[in-house]
Order: structure tokens, then sequence, then C-alpha cells
């Protein structure tokens, strides 16, 4: 495993299993990345409202909301935000409904953690475009406000300087 250089990447891991979500977290942290984890639905949202994460892992089966509720959920904070389900209770219309709702990848327990660095470099791949797509979004906004402007500006000063 290849470790990340990247130190500033946050990831947040909701999982109800506290032996998984904690083996996740030590995952991550050995990958390089700053990983976080919550251990039911309420408190993955509360720290995700309250962090700024390039990912969440996110379990399908949580006691106190289902996963697909948190999803969409956090999709409503961030429709941009990359998020992986995780689940050792995978269907294919679940995966299916995941996908469709937002989820970037659907991941079945137990996890293949070779497998899971692939999907999380990919999935933070992703983030950094989304991120990059709405810095370039900002510029052409600029841009298409500030050259009518500077037209309206240079017909006005080229009145004042020809009377």
């Amino acid at each position: 495993m290849a470790l990340k250089t990247d130190k500033d990447v946050r990831i947040l891991v909701v999982d109800d299993d506290k032996e998984v979500a904690d083996m996740l977290l030590e995952f991550l942290v050995k990958l390089g990345y700053h990983a976080t984890a919550a251990y039911d639905g309420r408190e993955g949202l509360t720290r995700f409202e309250q962090g700024d994460f390039q990912l969440v892992i996110l379990d399908l089966k949580l006691p106190d909301m289902d996963g697909l509720e948190v999803l969409e959920a956090i999709k409503a904070v961030d429709s941009r935000a990359v998020v992986l389900i995780i689940t050792g209770y995978g269907t294919i219309e679940s995966s299916v409904t995941a996908v469709k709702k937002g989820a970037y990848d659907f991941i079945p327990k137990p996890i293949n953690l070779e497998s899971l660095e692939q999907i999380i470099s990919r999935a933070l791949e992703k983030h950094t475009l989304f991120k990059q797509l709405g810095i370039f979004r900002g510029l052409t906004l600029a841009l298409i406000i500030s050259v009518p402007v500077w037209l309206i500006l240079g017909i006005i000063l080229a009145k004042i300087l020809i009377k």
C-alpha cells in the first residue's frame, strides 16, 4: 500500500459496528488520510455538517436511521459529496437504489481493503474534478458578468471623450 501524500483529505466513516469502523479508521490513517468515525446515522450527519469531508464511507444498515436516509441528508447538505455505501446485506435492488440516490459506489462486506483503496482513490479524483468544475463555473460566471460591464464602461468613456 502506497502512502498518500495529500494530508488534507478528510474521510468520515459511519458504521454502527465499532469494530468495522475502527478497522477502517486504522486503514485510512495508514494510507495518510484524516479519518473520523461516527457510530450511528445522526452522529454521522452531525459530524458531516460540522466537518469538511471529501469522502464518506456509510453503512447501509444503521440502528437509528436507514443508510439511504443518511445518504439523502448528506446530499441535501452537499450535493457534490462523494459517498461510498458499505453493507453486509447488499442486494442488487439496494445497490441500484443507493446509486440512484447519489452514492458513488456500493461495497459489500467483508470489505476487500485493496479494492477499497482503489475505489477511494477514484472517488477522491471525482471529488477533485467536481471542485475544479465549480471553480471553472465561477470563473465563467465572472467573465460573463464582467465583460458586459467593461463594454458599457467603454461606451460611456468613449461618449465622454468624444464630446
